[in-house]
């Protein structure tokens, strides 16, 4: 027993300090996604004027898994007609009302083809997860190509659509400045040469609504968002 205990102690003296990590180096990368029984893609098909956010989803003991979602429009309508007919969820609940969007629950079907739990398993970080007209589009980090890599044959290999939107390699000396996504990039770069930053404004919230063809409350949502990641990034 007594050479156990010094074998034991040995180890365990041998074992480096601290906690592994990922911090250093990495790939940032904004891909489209897209797949007929993705979450929630026969409602987007069927109703192309709103913009899904999902916020958090739960896995019950049971093994349901609940999904929360920011819905944003001016009419929820035929998003409400799409989702009794989606085959990808059920049992869909309106949980709230907010001036600007609808908060719904919904729970994932076993018809759902799913790469969130794939993301983690690749050692991926969800960084950013919208719908637009052509499937989900999502930002993930990896730290490193063969993780982003093994995420892409993934997808591949279950017929799941990848487009490559942009990458940003980052390196021991980045700022950590997380880019934006393509429709926040897109709208701050409208607003600024409107002169919606301007006093007075260029430009209404409205008016870059119909310069972007999406609707207002999609504007509004993603300037907070876009000023948001930028603040984070400069003054945190």
């Amino acid at each position: 027993m007594a050479d156990q205990s010094v074998s034991i102690e040995s180890t365990e003296a041998r074992r480096e300090p601290g906690i592994r990590s990922q911090a250093d180096g990495g790939i940032v990368t904004q891909l489209r996604l897209d797949h007929s029984s993705l979450f929630l893609r026969p409602t987007l098909r069927r109703a192309p004027e709103v913009t899904v956010e999902p916020e958090y989803w739960t896995t019950l003991e049971t093994g349901r898994t609940l999904v929360f979602c920011s819905v944003y429009g001016s009419s929820f309508d035929s998003f409400e007609t799409a989702l009794e007919m989606d085959p990808t969820i059920d049992d869909p609940i309106l949980v709230d009302r907010y001036p600007d969007r609808r908060v719904y629950r919904v729970a994932l079907t076993d018809r759902a083809v799913s790469f969130i739990a794939e993301t983690a398993t690749a050692g991926g970080r969800l960084l950013d997860l919208s719908s637009s007209r052509d499937g989900w589009l999502v930002q993930l980090q990896f730290p490193n190509r063969d993780d982003l890599v093994s995420f892409n044959d993934y997808c591949r290999g279950r017929d799941i659509s990848v487009t490559v939107d942009h990458l940003r390699l980052s390196d021991d000396d980045d700022d950590g400045v997380v880019a934006l996504t393509e429709k926040q990039q897109e709208l701050l770069a409208v607003a600024h040469e409107e002169g919606y930053f301007d006093v007075p404004r260029g430009i209404s919230q409205d008016e870059l609504a119909d310069r972007l063809g999406v609707s207002k409350s999609a504007v509004s949502q993603r300037l907070r968002r876009a000023i948001g990641e930028l603040c984070a990034s400069t003054l945190c």
